[in-house]
């Protein structure tokens, strides 16, 4: 018996999390700036992501477009030169 508790804790402990859902939010609130460009008042979710990427120098393609995943989601991808502090 004492060999067999641990093991069915440890498939309790592991049904009781995959059961539940998770589900995850960011909210960027007010003065919010990635690499010194601001990115406030954005939320993102599992079906609206964000991928920000900071360059030392110019990036080849600047600026921010949205994407379209297979799963039918959309992330929006920066690619964004850091500004000095």
């Amino acid at each position: 018996m004492t060999r067999l508790l641990p093991r069915l804790f440890a498939v309790l402990l592991a049904g009781a999390f995959s059961t539940a859902p998770v589900k995850a939010e960011v909210r960027l609130g007010n003065n919010v700036f990635i690499g010194g460009h601001n990115a406030s008042n954005q939320t993102f979710t599992s079906q609206r992501r964000g991928e920000y990427y900071l360059y030392q120098g110019r990036p080849a393609h600047p600026g921010c477009a949205w994407r379209d995943n297979r799963d039918g989601s959309r992330t929006k991808v920066c690619h964004l030169q850091s500004k000095p502090h």
